[in-house]
This record gives C-alpha cells, structure tokens and sequence, in this order.
C-alpha cells in the first residue's frame, strides 16, 4: 500500500514537472528550482532505502525535469541581466 500511494504520489508530481517543461515559456522562480529538487532528490533517497523502486524511478525523473527547469532559469536570468545592461545609457552616448 505505501509502495501504491508513492507511486501516485510522485507520478502527480512528474507530471507537473513534465508539464512545465513541455511549456516552453515556464521560468520557474527559483525558490521553486531549489525545493522541489530538494524535495524530489530526498524522495528517490527515501524510496530507495524502502526498497521501493517505482517511487523512486518516478522521483529520479522528476529529478532530471526540474534540472532542466533549473537550467532555462539560469538561462533567463542571465538574459535579464544582460537585458538590463544593455539598456544602461553609455557615457559615449552623451
């Protein structure tokens, strides 16, 4: 019965993952990167260590999702930042 109730718990979670990375234009903030890699890299620890090898595999996968997430973040903020530099009047420009 844990085993099931896992199972459905980190396939829900997965399937937001995989949500937002079918969405191209998902940012997610990063607080959002950080604990949900938290949450889903302790959730493939602790399944694993329950003998639960659905669970974890579901978590392992949501894993690499949100690492791709975390990577469009970076990505966009260093964009951004650049974005806002570029819009800086020069002193050449005077």
């Amino acid at each position: 019965m844990v085993s099931l109730l896992l199972s459905v718990t980190f396939a829900c979670g997965l399937f937001i993952a995989l949500a937002h990375v079918m969405n191209q234009r998902f940012v997610a903030p990063v607080y959002d990167v950080a604990a949900n890699l938290a949450a889903f890299g302790c959730a493939v620890a602790a399944s694993a260590l329950l003998g639960h090898a659905v669970p974890a595999m579901l978590s392992a996968v949501a894993v690499l999702c949100w690492l791709v997430l975390a990577r469009r973040t970076i990505r966009d903020r260093r964009r951004r930042s650049g974005d806002r530099g570029d819009a800086s009047p020069s002193a050449d420009a005077s």
